[in-house]
């Protein structure tokens, strides 16, 4: 699909006050579902995945029913441009309130009140670390919040909850404000001189077209399309009747009853029992998202697990697994994910000193007239929303300097994320326990940066726990789709800003509606007391500094970088750097399977 850039005067229409309040409208339905499925049921898990199938079923409804008003009213139907808007406030509205975000915070914000006692000496070792308009701490309101069978739209409830809920609603609006910015400034680049392909656009592209035109004429009356959806939702609706009647079979499922057959447990003894838990798992959708991958990103997302695998039972044959994480996966990955950012930018080095000299008034050829929002200010932007975070953070107990080298990090693997997605459309990218908070103090040790420092780690611990639902590629996949459907790239960046604050608010409003009902107690999880289990140690039994962690960083960007260079050098080489990146985390275990068997049917269609 080719793109031209439209004319000031001739932006399609896409962000119009209806498909706006639709969008708002759709957005606490939907997280009400994602948090129904993801905590409460603890079921299917949408925001787990890069492509949330939650946000693709709305749109899909939503363009059936927009077909059917043009049949009758054919001047009131939705725009190509309204439905994306409307999909793309749901998917940033699933982000948010999703498995790795609002779903970890809610629960940290109340845990250590409900759950300190004199045996975890939590109160005396970190309250006062603490800041009290950052938590709730009243007990009944806490009662309520953990037992359920309450309602908590009384004042009481009100007054507890409003001033938290405002200030993590203004950090969230400060980090998505710089990402949006970086975003704009990284846009044309990607998108116009390395015309990177954005695989987790074409889907909704594709429904929408025409108003929906495009989804009848080349899905619904594709008889491929009908044999392929009806083969996958014959097994997966087979097997999700077995969960509830044990007397209907499973079909095309590896073990008895389950959606995987755990390889690892053919494996008991030394050293191959290194490999633990090695799911061999039946994901029809997975599939079908896998073969519209790269041949050889495709390969190494196997390739790579299964070498991660026998990394550990190396690690085990030679008696070097009495050293604590050793070999260092995490890290590994973590500068794996760093050698993405680094090489992003090696690539646009020279784009990006045209965007230095735009910002700085110089004479350049470079247009920012059509971009979600002119350089200069994208780059004040930055700069603002950075020194709102370093005043956020240090109100909160941490030192300026920390606040920076921290979001440094933060937002350089934010980048990197954005840049997997638009690249190659990775179907995980969770990155599990080894933000800036985990690598820092694993380095430098914990000691060193005080308490107070280190109460305000374990409150960012949210947003860094995994990144599996990262708001940043939500954000620029929202730029391509204005791009592609030739609507105005700066009403989106608008859109996008107020649409992050406003999905902040409906993800508390979620959580609190669900949990004061069913009960925290038992749909939250572990979440706070990963988090402040975590701090305790810190202060009471801090581990020393560790250069093994900072060498395995260095050995994975290294790793990665030589993958890349070999990659660009040689067009036969099979292996891509990001199989390396993604697959050392948690959530590649569900999904390698599938995608090797894409990998097979994509070798057999193209030999």
């Amino acid at each position: 699909m080719t793109t031209t850039n439209p004319s000031p005067h001739k932006y399609a229409r896409a962000v119009t006050l209806r498909a706006v309040l639709i969008g708002l409208i759709l957005m606490p339905v939907n997280a009400y579902w994602v948090i129904q499925m993801e905590m409460v049921r603890y079921s299917a898990h949408p925001t787990t995945i890069s492509l949330f199938f939650n946000a693709v079923f709305t749109l899909l409804v939503v363009t059936l029913l927009n077909r059917l008003v043009a049949r009758r009213w054919p001047q009131r139907a939705l725009t190509q441009g309204e439905l994306l808007v409307i999909y793309t406030l749901v998917a940033l509205a699933s982000a948010l309130c999703g498995h790795d975000m609002a779903q970890v915070l809610v629960p940290m914000i109340t845990w250590p009140f409900r759950y300190a006692t004199p045996a975890n000496r939590w109160q005396e070792l970190f309250f006062e670390y603490l800041p009290g308009w950052l938590m709730v701490s009243d007990p009944e309101v806490i009662r309520g919040y953990y037992e359920g069978n309450t309602r908590p739209y009384g004042w009481m409830f009100v007054r507890a909850w409003a001033v938290p809920i405002f200030f993590w609603t203004l950090l969230v609006t400060l980090m998505l404000g710089v990402m949006l910015c970086v975003n704009a400034l990284v846009r044309q680049q990607w998108s116009n001189r390395e015309k990177l392909s954005y695989p987790l656009t074409h889907l909704p592209l594709q429904f929408t077209r025409g108003g929906g035109d495009g989804l009848f004429a080349e899905l619904f009356r594709n008889r491929l399309f009908w044999i392929g959806f009806a083969a996958a939702a014959f097994v997966d609706i087979n097997n999700g009747l077995n969960l509830y009647y044990p007397f209907i079979r499973p079909l095309l499922t590896p073990g008895f009853g389950q959606s995987y057959l755990d390889l690892g447990s053919f494996f008991p003894d030394r050293p191959w029992r290194a490999i633990g838990w090695t799911p061999a798992s039946w994901y029809p959708f997975m599939v079908g998202l896998g073969v519209t991958m790269p041949l050889d990103f495709l390969f190494s997302a196997w390739f790579f697990y299964l070498f991660w695998k026998l990394e550990l039972v190396g690690v085990m044959a030679l008696g070097w697994d009495n050293i604590p994480r050793f070999p260092y996966i995490n890290d590994q990955a973590f500068g794996a994910y760093l050698s993405f950012f680094a090489f992003s930018l090696w690539l646009g080095r020279n784009y990006l000193k045209e965007v230095g000299r735009k910002i700085l008034g110089r004479p350049t050829k470079l247009d920012d007239s059509q971009e979600p929002i002119s350089y200069r200010m994208a780059a004040l932007g930055i700069v603002i929303g950075m020194i709102g975070l370093v005043l956020w953070c240090w109100a909160a107990g941490m030192s300026p300097w920390l606040a920076v080298i921290f979001f440094g990090i933060y937002f350089a693997l934010s980048l990197a994320i954005a840049r997997m997605r638009v690249e190659l459309g990775t179907p995980v990218h969770d990155l599990h326990f080894t933000g800036p908070d985990w690598t820092l103090t694993e380095i430098c040790g914990p000691a060193v940066f005080g308490p107070r420092n280190l109460a305000v780690f374990s409150l960012f611990f949210w947003f860094n726990r995994a990144y599996r639902c990262h708001p940043m590629p939500s954000q620029i996949e929202g730029f391509r789709m204005a791009e592609q459907t030739r609507s105005s790239q700066r009403a989106w960046f608008w859109l996008l800003l107020a649409g992050g604050t406003v999905a902040m608010l409906v993800a508390f409003w979620a959580m609190l509606h669900l949990m004061y009902a069913y009960g925290a107690a038992a749909k939250s999880g572990s979440f706070g007391a990963e988090a402040y289990n975590r701090l305790a140690t810190w202060i009471t039994n801090p581990p020393p500094a560790d250069r093994n962690p900072a060498i395995a960083v260095g050995v994975g960007f290294a790793i990665a970088a030589f993958l890349q260079y070999m990659r660009v050098r040689l067009p036969w080489w099979p292996f891509h750097p990001l199989g390396f990146a993604v697959t050392a985390s948690w959530e590649i275990n569900l999904v390698w399977m599938p995608l090797f068997i894409a990998w097979l049917l994509k070798m057999v269609i193209l030999s």
